[in-house]
This record gives C-alpha cells, sequence and structure tokens, in this order.
C-alpha cells in the first residue's frame, strides 16, 4: 500500500475515538451480569473447587454437530450454526468452551437448568429453525409444556424471565441429583456441616477473651448483680480505652480465662462427608490437586465426566435437531482428545504403533505434537506402514512370507 492509502485507511482506537460519545451504550456495571451466581451458600463452601473442577474438564471436550452412518459412526462434522455455537462463539459474550462450562457449574448447582437459544431465524414455534446464538437460562417456574426461565438479555445487559417450549429448550438434568441436590443428600449435609465449622471459626475469632470473673461477693440479689454489672463495665472501658489493653482487677478478684475450645465431632463428620461425596461422584482429592495418574483419570472421566457430558449432547440432540435431522443422520456428539494423558517419552511408543497399524497418518501425529503437517510429501497423509518398502506407484511392497499368504487365501 502507498502513503497516500495507509493514511486513508489508518485507525487508531484512541484517536479516532469521540472522547464525549453521544449514542447510548446502555447500563453499566461493574462485574459481569451473565456470569453463573451459585446459590444455597455453595459460593461460600470449598466444595466449590469440585464444581469447578467438573466444570472445566467437561468444557474441555470437543462438543460438534456431525454426521454419522447407519451405525452410528462418526463421518464427518457439519458446519453449520448450530457448530458454531458448540465450537467458536455461543453468544457475544462466550465462546462455545465457555458456554458449557457456565452450562455445567449451574447445572451442579442448580439440579435443573435450560440451554435456550436466543438468535433464530424464525419463530421456534412456527418450523425448523436455524440457532444463531445460545444461553444458560435458570429454571424458575414448571408448567406442562413450557417453563418460566431467567436468561441474560445482552441487549439491556439485565436478566429477565422468559417463557419458552420445552420441545425447543435444551432441559438438562443433573445426573447426580440424588447425590447433590437433594435436601438430605450427601453434598447438601456436607454444606451444612461446613457452613457450621465456618460459623464456629467466625466465633472463636472474634476477638473476644472469654473471660470468667470471680468476684469477692455473692451476686443473687439485684443490688448485688447490678454492683457486678458496673465492676465488669469497668473492666471492659479500661481494655478498650486502654493502648496495650491492659486492665486492673481487686486483689480478691479471680480472673478464669476460657481459650480451649470445646471438643466436638463436627471435624470427624466432615471428613467422613468428603470421604463418601467423592466416593459417590467418583472422584479423589488426586484429581482436585493434579497428581493423579493415568488410570485415576480414566476412571474419573468414566465415572463423573462421561455422564454428565452425555446429558448434554443427548439432550442437545433431542431438542436442537428435528426427527427429520436425526433420521439423516446428524447428531450431537463429543470427543476427547487421548493425546493429553499421554507424556512426551510414551509419543514416540504410541506414534509408531499408530502408524506402522496404519490407524493415523504422519501428518496426525505431527498435529498433534504441534508440528506444522508436511504438504510436500503425498505419503504423509497416507495410512501405510513406514517399515515396509513401496514401489514406483506408492504401493506397499509385501514380503514373501505375507505374498505366499495372499496367494494361498
Amino acid at each position: 500500500m502507498g502513503l497516500v492509502s495507509t493514511l486513508q485507511h489508518a485507525f487508531n482506537i484512541f484517536k479516532n475515538k469521540d472522547p464525549s460519545p453521544t449514542i447510548d451504550l446502555g447500563p453499566t456495571f461493574s462485574i459481569r451480569q451473565d456470569r453463573p451466581r451459585l446459590s444455597r451458600g455453595n459460593e461460600r463452601s470449598i466444595v466449590t473447587a469440585v464444581f469447578n473442577r467438573i466444570a472445566v474438564d467437561v468444557a474441555s471436550l470437543d462438543f460438534r454437530h456431525v454426521r454419522v452412518d447407519d451405525e452410528g459412526f462418526f463421518t464427518e462434522i457439519i458446519k453449520d450454526d448450530l457448530n458454531n455455537c458448540l465450537s467458536d462463539e455461543a453468544n457475544i459474550d462466550q465462546t462455545g468452551r465457555a458456554f458449557i462450562q457456565d452450562l455445567v457449574m449451574s447445572l451442579l448447582d442448580e439440579g435443573n437448568i435450560a440451554a435456550i437459544p436466543v438468535d433464530t431465524d424464525i419463530d421456534p414455534e412456527k418450523a425448523a429453525f436455524r440457532i444463531l446464538s445460545m444461553r444458560r437460562g435458570r429454571i424458575r417456574q414448571w408448567k406442562p409444556k413450557h417453563i418460566v426461565a431467567e436468561v441474560y438479555d445482552e441487549r439491556t445487559g439485565q436478566k429477565r424471565d422468559i417463557t419458552v417450549s420445552k420441545a425447543n429448550t435444551a432441559i438438562l438434568e443433573n445426573p447426580f441429583y440424588a447425590v447433590m441436590n437433594e435436601p438430605s443428600s450427601t453434598y447438601q449435609r456436607l454444606i451444612r456441616k461446613l457452613n457450621m465449622l465456618d460459623n464456629i471459626d467466625a466465633m472463636n475469632s472474634s476477638g473476644k477473651l472469654d473471660l470468667i470473673i470471680q468476684l469477692p461477693y455473692i451476686t443473687r440479689t439485684p443490688t448485688q448483680k447490678a454492683q457486678a454489672a458496673e465492676r465488669l463495665k469497668s473492666i471492659e472501658d479500661q481494655l478498650a480505652n486502654s493502648q496495650h489493653g491492659i486492665a486492673y482487677t481487686d486483689g480478691t478478684e479471680k480472673v478464669i480465662q476460657l481459650n480451649r475450645p470445646v471438643e466436638n465431632t463436627l471435624m470427624g463428620q466432615i471428613e467422613y462427608l468428603t470421604s463418601m461425596l467423592y466416593g459417590q461422584l467418583g472422584i479423589n482429592q488426586a484429581i482436585l490437586d493434579g497428581t493423579a495418574d493415568e488410570n485415576t483419570k480414566n476412571n474419573y472421566f468414566h465415572n463423573t465426566i462421561e455422564p454428565i457430558a452425555t446429558t448434554i449432547s443427548e439432550e442437545f440432540k433431542r431438542s436442537f435437531l428435528t426427527k427429520t435431522a436425526r433420521t439423516q443422520g446428524q447428531s450431537i456428539m463429543y470427543f476427547r482428545d487421548l493425546f493429553r494423558l499421554v507424556t512426551l517419552s510414551q509419543m514416540a511408543e504410541v506414534s509408531d504403533k499408530f502408524t506402522r497399524n496404519e490407524i493415523v497418518s504422519s501428518n496426525e501425529i505431527r498435529q498433534r505434537m504441534a508440528l506444522r503437517p508436511r504438504t510436500d510429501d503425498p505419503n504423509a497423509d497416507a495410512l501405510r506402514n513406514k517399515n515396509m518398502p513401496i514401489d514406483d506407484t506408492g504401493a506397499q511392497i509385501q514380503n514373501e512370507g505375507q505374498a505366499g499368504a495372499d496367494n494361498e487365501e
């Protein structure tokens, strides 16, 4: 571009902006209004880390709008607006991964949550529609064929209640509802115990001295009680007004300090409920602190992540794909990157076995290793055993034993 063209098309976001715009950009908030807010004391509990760990792991899966064959096996990804919502941009504020994480966090907290199409090409109540954007909705009311959900309205920047049809809305139920969301479930009992422990800690750290002052006289009559109250107030004033918190007492008065907490079984109950909850959810402490081995992670995926991911994919398939589309082989599937569990020392062995057995090509392995694919070598995209020679046409040359076996067949 020439100098004149460069100057004509130059733009600086600070220089070219009006310092006092006259257009109304809507209400202003200091925090994001579409962010999920945990309820029932969950936001003040240490078990929120369990919610976040599960939500992050479910969002790490790749949810896609795909086409399958007659046997239900994946054949190709359908690159349409629905797949764009699941992979790239769910709405103006969230990517596809952020939307799934938001959905799972609210699902675990509420027990039931809705994924609502917000922008569509036509009215969903009239005919089949294309989904352009979707949002998480907190279900407020249940009706026979509709629900009332609280959804963030990006036009006004506020949440509002809307009534939507169940047929056009993905209504998700936590597969661990009996463990986490029932009033008497293990998780709710743990929440109550943790809140009790927090209250006890707050009382112990409130700055109280917990003193008993034994006066040299009996305090049974009203006059003696008033005298004792006056003496107590005098000591409190001394401590409050003293620079170093020092007070004096009479030589006949005795001060007894209660600085030993009363023993209870609360901590033991919390440890027992935590262990029970981890067992019912299929997780352990190694999953949360990142020290789990491969077998532990696989068990965690199949016992905890898979039920939630399957719930999302099946409900999206039921709600967002018509019967005709499902008959034509369209589906919603999720994919797990198995190479995330492979260390660098194991990568060489895995690559050799996969390419030698003609499961993946060389370029597919290179992409997993964050290397640029080879476009100058046509054999890099071919499924073949690299340990066997090839002829001038690119076909593999079989050894004599293998050729004889093929001729006998």
